[in-house]
């Protein structure tokens, strides 16, 4: 008789734990994210990138943000911002769901753009980025979902580690760029018991442009300091039995001694920091999450009953995303010169899930069946103590069925449903009398509250053959149901009602063809996608307001990407990935702007083992142009600036020697002089950044 569906998934988790890193040469790379369950990349009928830990090191031996990480390693992600916010990173022209080991860290109620950045990337064994809307793990994933799946311990030995002292300047000017980040990990097994220790100190100095000139601090990273403490604890009951406890914490605080000069895309000026030499008090307070808390724990039975796996997992969270100071939030009458905004939410949730598995002749299934329930509660109030976005109290609970089925070893077929109720209660608010530098405020609403209930039903199915000589050709549909940014239409009330405010959730359609194939040492990933939903999330300027109210125009999105690596030799790797996508308002046929559909992307690297002791590594980021908008009374409006071509050079190299490792990494090393995409299509005021110019990271890693 065949092994079993469920005997081999529990093989592939008793190898991979939860983090899914492989043991070389044992087994074919396993994801969890996709269907929530270990499962072979071959058997998932969709496009998944996977970046495994080795990469993971690579990348951030050059910089330490996730979002450049994202950029250069997965197709379809859209180019890094150059800041803390990761607005107008869609992935396929949607907003992503971002995760921790499953565990949501983006908040869909009031998406501030800052769930990329929510955990130090020496914590993480590999990120996990599923494309498309899905529902798999509920609100949030219309692009798709990224998860970072955190390290797990080492049970082959009682106790290992490394520690890890790098610094950080700018190679274009020297003075008072530099920056020190320390990090040690310590993890390994005693009999039945398991564990993961890690610590980061990150402190940045000033980050300068190809110019010398300080970044400007809008989402700014000058002199940040950024600490990570993690914990994993594992205990083995029994030979099915396992529990683990799970806590991450993460605080980026900006606390820096600077004033922007701003600029504007339309002025044709960028924005820079200059030291504060005015003597006042500088305005409000540090910008960053200001101590981000998250805390799970698993139960795993891997035979509760017939060839039945068991999980249950609860868990807690806990952000405080702090905003920029911004003068868009004066109220004169009221004293207010400005203000600083903040998003609050506290997540409690569980999940129990099934996984049952039978096989008759020539057919393999898998059944994955459970309950999520979820309790969402999310504000945005100002540090002065005004509300901008009341609380909202979101209760969630879905019934979900994913079933795989292994027809003659070479047809997959993956089908799926999922059933959500979603209550979310809003007391009665008054929204904010904000006034603008030209002096137009809006006008401030008694708007009464509610309830706002949601039932979405949702469907996936794909089809993948894997029975030609190396190549697989695949096919997909899946569904999402997005309650996106209630907080964002809330606050900008024109009427006196929550009842009349158009807050209906938007059903995202995505349909993808592609294939994967392997000859020899040439592997290619080829995908062409189409999505469609009844209701948008953009946005439109009211001149005689100066706010941007929503706008929630049907819309539809296309694309196509590719990657492909080819191994030279033993000691030689080359690849390359290229990312194209566009979207329009099919109400109105007009292209949607820049915070959602990002200009062509192409990626280029090359890694070669020069000796048995060292590595050198380089990557080409090439972002091409995209200008679909006309200026307006001869300035461009909203996010319609235009994009011009640029492109970037990154190269690292290590050395071994005993146990240490020596490493030098430098972003941008021919200093190229550009704007990042999202700085030249936000014509907001003080948006216009530059990007980082020559910049130098170096250091030692001990492992023992």
């Amino acid at each position: 008789m065949k092994k079993s569906v469920l005997a081999s998934t529990v093989a592939a988790l008793a190898v991979y734990g939860t983090s899914g890193s492989a043991v070389a040469g044992q087994l074919e790379e396993m994801i969890v994210t996709g269907s929530r369950v270990a499962e072979s990349q071959s058997e998932v009928p969709a496009s998944v990138a996977v970046v495994g830990r080795a990469e993971i090191e690579q990348q951030m031996r050059v910089s330490p943000e996730l979002q450049n990480m994202l950029a250069i390693k997965v197709p379809g992600m859209a180019p890094a911002t150059g800041t803390s916010s990761n607005s107008a990173q869609t992935l396929r022209g949607r907003n992503a769901l971002v995760m921790i080991d499953g565990v949501p860290q983006s908040t869909p109620l009031r998406n501030g753009s800052l769930g990329i950045r929510t955990l130090d990337g020496s914590v993480i064994e590999r990120i996990e980025v599923v494309k498309g809307a899905s529902s798999v793990y509920g609100n949030g994933a219309a692009g798709g979902m990224i998860n970072y799946i955190t390290r797990k311990p080492d049970e082959s030995r009682n106790v290992g580690g490394e520690a890890s002292v790098l610094t950080r300047f700018s190679a274009v000017d020297l003075a008072d760029s530099f920056g020190q980040r320390l990090n040690g990990t310590v993890d390994g097994s005693v009999d039945k018991f398991s564990y993961v220790f890690s610590a980061t100190y990150d402190k940045t100095g000033l980050e300068r442009d190809a110019e010398g000139d300080i970044i400007g601090l809008i989402y700014g990273l000058s002199e940040t300091t950024t600490q990570n403490y993690f914990t994993k604890l594992g205990y083995q009951l029994d030979d099915d039995q396992a529990l683990q406890v799970t806590y991450n914490y993460y605080e980026s605080q900006q606390d820096a001694d600077l004033v922007d000069v701003p600029g504007s895309v339309n002025s044709g000026t960028k924005t820079y920091a200059i030291k504060d030499t005015s003597g006042e008090p500088k305005p409000g307070v540090p910008q960053g999450p200001r101590g981000n808390h998250n805390v799970m724990a698993k139960y795993t039975h891997d035979a509760l009953f017939a060839n039945t796996q068991f999980v249950a997992d609860v868990y807690q969270q806990k952000i405080e995303n702090v905003f920029f100071f911004s003068s868009a939030l004066a109220n004169p009458d009221e004293g207010y010169t400005g203000g600083q905004s903040m998003i609050k939410s506290v997540k409690s949730g569980a999940r129990f899930s099934f996984n049952t598995a039978v096989n008759w002749d020539g057919v393999d299934a898998t059944f994955i069946y459970g309950l999520d329930a979820l309790n969402d509660t999310t504000s945005q109030p100002l540090i002065d103590g005004r509300i901008w976005v009341p609380e909202m109290d979101m209760r969630s609970k879905a019934l979900y069925l994913q079933s795989k089925w292994v027809v003659a070893e070479d047809i997959v077929i993956k089908t799926g449903v999922r059933s959500e109720d979603i209550d979310i209660s809003v007391d009665d608010y008054s929204t904010l009398k904000l006034c603008s530098a030209a002096e137009t405020c809006s006008v401030p609403l008694d708007v009464t509250g509610g309830e706002i209930n949601y039932n979405a039903t949702t469907y996936n199915l794909g089809l993948r053959y894997n029975g030609f000589s190396g190549i697989s050709p695949f096919v997909n549909y899946s569904q999402g149901a997005d309650v996106s940014d209630i907080g964002r239409l809330l606050r900008t009330a024109t009427v006196e009602d929550i009842a009349l405010i158009r807050t209906d959730a938007s059903l995202i359609d995505h349909y993808e063809v592609g294939f994967a194939s392997d000859f020899d040492n040439l592997s290619i990933e080829v995908a062409a996608y189409r999505s469609t939903s009844e209701l948008g999330t953009g946005s439109e300027y009211n001149a005689e307001t100066g706010v941007y109210m929503p706008v929630r125009a049907p819309q539809k999105i296309w694309g196509y990407e590719g990657q492909f690596e080819y191994q030279v030799n033993e000691d030689l790797t080359a690849g390359a990935t290229y990312t194209w996508v566009e979207g329009k308002d099919t109400e109105n046929d007009v292209y949607l702007g820049g915070r959602q559909i990002s200009a062509p992307k192409y990626t280029a690297y090359v890694d070669w083992a020069f000796n048995s002791n060292g590595q050198l590594h380089a990557t080409v980021l090439r972002v091409g142009d995209r200008d679909r908008f006309a200026a307006v009374d001869g300035s461009y409006v909203g996010d319609q600036g235009p994009i011009e071509s640029y492109t970037i050079v990154n190269l690292s190299a290590t050395y071994s020697f005993g146990n240490w490792l020596a490493q030098l990494g430098v972003e941008n090393l021919f200093n190229q002089d550009y704007y990042p995409a999202r700085s030249q299509v936000y014509t907001y005021n003080g948006y216009n950044t530059k990007g980082l110019g020559t910049t130098v990271n170096a250091g030692v890693t001990y492992s023992f």
